[in-house]
C-alpha cells in the first residue's frame, strides 16, 4: 500500500509527457498571493507558450460578483520545487477580459518603464534584501519568544547560531535551496536583529526580473511555512517597543554608476530621489511609518539625508563606491511588505526618466 508521502513524491516523466504548471498571482491586498494548477501537454520553458487562465475575481477582491472573471497573462516560469520533475511554477499578472491591467496588476505599469529606450540603455541591476518574521501558528507571537512574554534584548540574535539564538533555520534552509533550484537568484541569508526575524538577499536582477523573482521567492517561502506550521509575516513593524522592523533595503544600479566616474551618476541620482521623497515614501509599504521612526537603523518617514555607511539614512552608499568612484547604492525606506515591481520601477523612472 503507497503512502500518502509516496503518492506526493511520484515522478511524473516516468508515465507521461505531461506537466503540472502552478499558475501564481498576486491577490486583492496587493500582498496576499494566489495560485492554482493545470494540465500542460508538455514542458514549456516559454511563458508565451502557456495558455492564458481565469479565476473568480469576486473571491480574491479583484472584481464584483456580476461581471468576476479575470484573466491571467502567463510572465516568467521558474521550476517547481514541491513536484520536481518538469513541472513549472509561472508568475502571472491579471487583466479584464477586455486586456486592461486590473488595479492590482503593478507588473504592467512595472514593465512599461522597464522597456523605455532609456531604461534599457542603463540596464537597471538590483539587489533586494527581504526581511521576514516567522510567527507561531495560533497565537502570532514571533516563534522562539516565550508564550506572553519576551526574550532577551537584541544583540546575540543578528547572525546568531544556537537554539537561544536562531529560531527557524530549517524554514529559511529549505527556502534558500527551493529557491536555487527553482531558478531565483537568491544570492544570500542571515538572521536578523530581532530573534525570529529573517533576511534574504534576490540579486542581482535586471529590470523586471528583479519583481518576477522576489515574488516567487515570497510564494516559495509562503508554501514551505504552510508545510511548516508556522506564519509568515512581511508586517513592517510586527513587534512594537524596542525591536527593529523588517525592511526591503533595495540596491540599485545603473550601467553609468558601474562604469568610471559613476560615483557622480550616484550623487545625481540621490539628488533626484530626494527631490521625490514624498511620492517614494507613499508608494513604498504599508504602515512603514511604525517602522521608518529615525531609531532601530532607520531614517526618519519625514526626512530625507544620504550617507556613506551610514545605517540611519535614507539612501545608503558603500565605502567601496566612494573608493572605486563607481558602484551601487542602497535606498534603505522600502518596507518589507513593499511591491517590488512599484519600487523597482519607480527608482528606475526617478533615476533615469524623471526630470525636475
Amino acid at each position: 500500500m503507497a503512502l500518502l508521502s509516496d503518492l506526493i513524491n511520484l515522478n511524473l516523466s516516468d508515465t507521461t509527457e505531461k506537466i503540472i504548471a502552478e499558475y501564481i498571482w498576486i491577490g486583492g491586498s496587493g500582498l496576499d498571493m494566489r495560485s492554482k494548477a493545470r494540465t500542460i501537454s508538455g514542458p514549456v520553458t516559454d511563458p508565451s507558450k502557456l495558455p492564458k487562465w481565469n479565476y473568480d475575481g469576486s473571491s480574491t477582491g479583484q472584481a464584483p460578483g456580476e461581471d468576476s472573471e479575470v484573466i491571467l497573462y502567463p510572465q516568467a516560469i521558474f521550476k517547481d520545487p514541491f513536484r520536481k520533475g518538469n513541472n513549472i511554477l509561472v508568475m502571472c499578472d491579471a487583466y479584464t477580459p477586455a486586456g486592461e491591467p486590473i488595479p492590482t496588476n503593478k507588473r504592467c505599469a512595472a514593465a512599461k518603464i522597464f522597456s523605455h529606450p532609456k531604461v534599457t540603455a542603463e540596464e537597471p541591476w538590483y539587489g533586494i534584501e527581504q526581511e521576514y518574521t516567522l510567527l507561531q501558528k495560533d497565537i502570532k507571537w514571533p516563534i522562539g519568544w516565550p508564550l506572553g512574554g519576551y526574550p532577551g534584548p537584541q544583540g546575540p540574535y543578528y547572525c546568531g547560531i544556537g537554539s537561544d539564538k536562531a529560531f527557524g533555520r530549517d524554514v529559511v534552509d529549505s527556502h534558500y535551496k527551493a529557491c536555487l533550484y527553482a531558478g531565483v537568484n537568491i544570492s544570500g541569508i542571515n538572521g536578523e536583529v530581532m530573534p525570529g526575524q529573517w533576511e534574504f538577499q534576490v540579486g542581482p536582477s535586471v529590470g523586471i526580473s528583479a519583481g518576477d523573482e522576489l515574488w516567487i521567492a515570497r510564494y516559495i517561502l509562503e508554501r514551505i511555512t504552510e508545510i511548516a506550521g508556522v506564519v509568515l509575516s512581511f508586517d513592517p513593524k510586527p513587534i512594537q517597543g524596542d525591536w527593529n522592523g523588517a525592511g526591503a533595503h533595495t540596491n540599485y544600479s545603473t550601467k553609468s554608476m558601474r562604469e568610471a566616474g559613476g560615483y557622480e551618476v550616484i550623487k545625481k541620482a540621490i539628488e533626484k530621489l530626494g527631490l521625490r521623497h514624498k511620492e517614494h515614501i507613499s508608494a513604498y509599504g504599508e504602515g512603514n511609518e511604525r517602522r521608518l521612526t529615525g531609531r532601530h537603523e532607520t531614517a526618519d518617514i519625514r526626512t530625507f539625508k544620504w550617507g556613506v555607511a551610514n545605517r540611519g539614512a535614507s539612501i545608503r552608499v558603500g565605502r567601496d563606491t566612494e573608493k572605486q568612484g563607481k558602484g551601487y547604492f542602497e535606498d534603505r525606506r522600502p518596507a518589507s511588505n513593499m511591491d517590488p515591481y512599484v519600487v523597482t520601477s519607480m527608482i528606475a523612472e526617478t533615476t533615469i526618466l524623471w526630470k525636475p
